[in-house]
C-alpha cells in the first residue's frame, strides 16, 4: 500500500537532477493519475502538428504474447523497434541491444506518446470528411 503525501496528494514524484518536478503519480478522487510535465512555459518553438496521418499509416499495430507470461495470452501493441523511427520520443533502448554477457537489454515504448500523433491524424481525418460531407450536401442541393 503506497499512501498519498497529504501536502501534494502525489504517491510519487520523478525529480530532474536540478530538482524539478518531471512528472508523479497522484490521485484526484478516486483516480490514479500518471502525469509528465507538460506546462506551456517549459517549452519552446511550439508549432502546429501537420502530416500525422502519413505517420499513423505508418505504425503497424500487431498481436502476439510475451514468452515470459508462459501463455497463449495474446495481446494488442506495437513492437518498439518498428516504432522507434516513426515517433522516436515514445521509444526507449536500442534495437538488438544486449549487455556484456549478452543478456537481452529490452527496447520499452510509452504508448502514450503516440497519442498526440492519433489525435492530429484523427483531426486531420475530420476535416476531411466534413469537406466531404460540404461537396456531398452541394451536390445534392444541385
Amino acid at each position: 500500500v503506497i499512501q498519498a503525501n497529504g501536502t501534494n496528494g502525489a504517491f510519487q514524484r520523478f525529480l530532474a537532477d536540478g530538482g524539478t518536478t518531471v512528472g508523479s503519480i497522484d490521485h484526484s478522487g478516486s483516480n490514479a493519475r500518471y502525469l509528465t510535465s507538460s506546462d506551456y512555459r517549459l517549452k519552446e518553438n511550439i508549432v502546429d502538428m501537420t502530416d500525422a496521418t502519413t505517420r499513423i499509416k505508418k505504425l503497424k499495430p500487431r498481436r502476439f504474447n510475451f514468452i515470459a507470461d508462459g501463455s497463449d495470452n495474446t495481446v494488442d501493441g506495437f513492437l518498439a523497434h518498428e516504432v522507434s523511427g516513426i515517433v522516436p520520443e515514445a521509444v526507449n533502448g536500442e534495437k538488438d541491444a544486449v549487455d556484456d554477457t549478452d543478456n537481452i537489454k529490452p527496447q520499452g515504448i510509452d504508448p502514450s506518446k503516440l497519442v498526440p500523433v492519433l489525435t492530429a491524424a484523427l483531426q486531420e481525418a475530420i476535416a476531411k470528411i466534413e469537406t466531404l460531407e460540404t461537396k456531398v450536401a452541394a451536390l445534392e442541393a444541385e
